[in-house]
């Protein structure tokens, strides 16, 4: 990511999702910063707590306390991102008054996007997050029209404007009406998958989307 954004100047840059619980607090969120610092402003931090198990077992995390670990590593980011000395004392993660830089150029900090299945995903984001990236299956159809309402519904119960939470979806696809109803909805973004293709594959999806790209606005 720091390539990407090294050689471009607009687009912006998220991880979809990055899974925090397999990380260090402190390293993870001067990255964070010094990714937002070099990409001027253009990073998303897009998070989750994954599945596999063994895998974060490998890594430290015990599986059936991963979501409260998320928790507390992003709030104790927030701690790291905002303040001049910052600390932090949680059941899971915990430290000490410090000192670190540089600090992300998004103030407070770059926009938090929680992923996973709906229900769950969108309490997380609401309590600590700036969006969602809703995983289908757990929100019916998939459909914006199914649960946007509810989303907005939980924040507005929780005291969270839902103007100030983003949804992302997967899987554009490259229907330029479709697009615009999930827009007129109010989904912000929505990724576009690409294969794992060499560039004569790849190069003209991508044509085919900066021409596609324009009619949305």
């Amino acid at each position: 990511m720091s390539a990407a954004a090294a050689a471009t100047k607009r687009l912006k840059l998220a991880t979809g999702v990055c899974l925090v619980i397999q990380r260090d607090t402190i390293q993870t969120a001067k990255l964070v910063a010094s990714l937002d610092q070099i990409s001027g402003g253009r990073f998303i931090f897009g998070i989750g707590g994954g599945w596999n198990a063994e895998e974060m077992e490998d890594h430290g995390t015990v599986y059936e306390t991963r979501f409260k670990k998320l928790r507390e590593q992003i709030e104790a980011m927030k701690q790291i991102w905002t303040k001049e000395k910052p600390e932090y004392h949680g059941e899971l993660v915990s430290f000490s008054p410090m000192m670190t830089w540089p600090k992300p150029k998004q103030k407070p900090h770059p926009p938090i996007i929680v992923g996973g299945a709906f229900r769950y995903a969108a309490r997380r984001a609401i309590r600590y997050g700036d969006g969602i990236i809703p995983q289908a299956p757990s929100a019916g159809s998939g459909e914006a029209e199914e649960f946007l309402p509810r989303f907005r519904q939980m924040a507005e119960e929780a005291g969270r404007d839902p103007g100030s939470l983003s949804v992302t979806l997967g899987g554009a696809p490259e229907d330029p009406d479709r697009l615009k109803r999930y827009r007129d909805l109010g989904v912000v973004r929505m990724n576009v998958r690409l294969p794992p293709a060499k560039a004569d594959e790849i190069l003209p999806v991508l044509d085919r989307w900066a021409k596609l790209i324009p009619q949305l606005h």
